[in-house]
């Protein structure tokens, strides 16, 4: 196993990248601008990009972040293991004043998301997951040692996947949707009786990983960063995250960045 060594500082990472992301949401400007493809950057993605990349450099371990300037894939091509992060995954959602963002971070270990964690700064709830061992969530109160994360992560605070029994729970996105989606699902109600739910941000993954949902399809463009904190997360958990077309699993530093389409859902449930 990882040592609590490694991860402790990383967990604490999380959440003082959320500590400061809910100080800007809850008290200062966003100064909202737009970026080359017409997506959102706010204050609360540069600072927490900052805290995150600091940190992180104590590592000695490349890191790979939305924010970053150079994501040149000459400079990246090698690089056997990294951090890939996203500090503010749902930036719309934090526009929108809805709650539904995250603080992404992921241990990238020969293209295959090894470990992740996502802590999301409202409800102060910390998920983490480290392949072929076991994921867990906890809340963060005044009362817990951040400087000791890994000690709070016991058997009880472990989360899985749960199979779709009398009603199969499909969660989509709340701010990107896509026709293709849209007719995927029509087709899987035909064969289960379903209920759809709505999150933002990689809370999503999150939702698989805990049993709250069995199915996230998504037919529209994401980045790495979006998805890798919760691959690692839901595959500790006992879901997948395949490519649609190949039903292979997803894999990361790719010379094109972009996600393929792809579903999360439990291992071995077909659809």
């Amino acid at each position: 196993m990882m040592t609590k060594h490694f991860f402790n500082p990383v967990l604490k990472t999380a959440v003082d990248a959320g500590r400061a992301i809910l100080q800007i949401y809850n008290y200062e400007n966003f100064d909202i601008e737009l970026k080359s493809d017409n997506s959102p950057l706010t204050k609360a993605d540069k600072k927490a990009h900052e805290i995150i990349v600091e940190a992180l450099k104590q590592t000695n371990i490349p890191v790979l972040s939305e924010e970053s300037e150079d994501k040149a894939f000459e400079n990246r091509k090698d690089w056997s293991r990294f951090w890939l992060v996203d500090p503010l995954d749902g930036t719309k959602e934090f526009i929108k004043r809805n709650g539904e963002f995250t603080v992404n971070i992921a241990l990238i270990e020969n293209g295959i998301a090894t470990a992740g964690i996502i802590y999301v700064p409202v409800s102060r709830e910390l998920y983490f997951g480290v392949r072929n061992q076991a994921a867990y969530k906890i809340i963060i109160t005044e009362n817990t040692d951040i400087e000791d994360l890994v000690a709070q992560f016991t058997e009880s605070k472990k989360i899985q996947v749960r199979n779709a029994k009398d009603k199969l729970t499909i969660v989509g996105s709340r701010s990107h949707k896509s026709e293709e989606t849209t007719a995927f699902i029509n087709q899987v109600e035909k064969n289960f009786n379903t209920e759809m739910l709505s999150r933002g941000s990689s809370l999503k993954i999150c939702m698989i990983a805990e049993g709250k949902a069995q199915l996230y399809p998504r037919f529209a463009p994401t980045m790495e960063w979006d998805t890798a904190a919760g691959h690692a997360i839901a595959v500790a958990a006992g879901a997948e995250i395949i490519n649609r077309d190949t039903g292979r699993e997803l894999h990361y530093n790719k010379e094109n960045l972009r996600n393929p389409w792809f579903l999360v859902k439990p291992k071995g449930m077909k659809f």
